[in-house]
């Protein structure tokens, strides 16, 4: 039985480096013999599935052959539909309730680093920057007034930087709809 994986990639088509297309991305993958293949917006989602279970050799295998078609390293993530159902549900309370007055993000571990590794590194501005840890997610959110002055800006700076990937709460919920709709 297939099962549907959400793949997060780091670090592409940001700041003008490792600019790749979706629909190149999305052949990369059916090239892997993936299933139902779908990629959403331009920063790196791709949605698929397959029989195969041992997410650690799935990551090696389509991060190996990213390298390969790309030229570029680039760490990806994969979750189940499942893992990412659990990190929506564990946001805290009324999480992206004010998509007006504040920037929601979800920040995602980039495995072997948890989520205390990169909490221990973040500097907070009062009253601009929040943060909630979960088990398997950084919950984030700054005042939309003030990102000028939000601490999480210069977190692209930082060795930390590396160990994540970042997506905003609207692509992070779009990504469980779309892979709860394959087929």
């Amino acid at each position: 039985m297939e099962t549907s994986y959400i793949a997060l990639l780091r670090g592409i088509n940001v700041g003008g480096k490792n600019i790749i297309k979706m629909e190149t991305l999305k052949q990369a993958f059916i090239d892997m013999e993936f299933s139902d293949v779908i990629t959403y917006i331009q920063s790196g989602n791709v949605i698929f599935k397959t029989q195969e279970s041992d997410k650690s050799d799935l990551t090696k295998r389509v991060e190996n052959h990213l390298q390969k078609v790309f030229s570029a390293e680039i760490k990806t993530l994969i979750l189940t539909a499942k893992e990412l159902a659990e990190i929506i549900k564990f946001a805290p309370e009324s999480f992206g309730a004010e998509p007006e007055k504040f920037r929601y993000d979800v920040w995602f571990p980039l495995p072997p680093t948890k989520t205390d590794d990169i909490v221990s590194n973040i500097r907070l501005r009062e009253g601009i920057d929040f943060l909630h840890t979960g088990e398997n997610a950084i919950y984030t959110l700054r005042l939309t007034s003030q990102m000028g002055k939000s601490y999480f800006s210069k977190i692209l700076q930082t060795p930390v930087c590396k160990n994540i990937t970042i997506r905003n709460w609207n692509t992070t919920k779009k990504l469980l709809e779309l892979s709860k709709n394959l087929k």
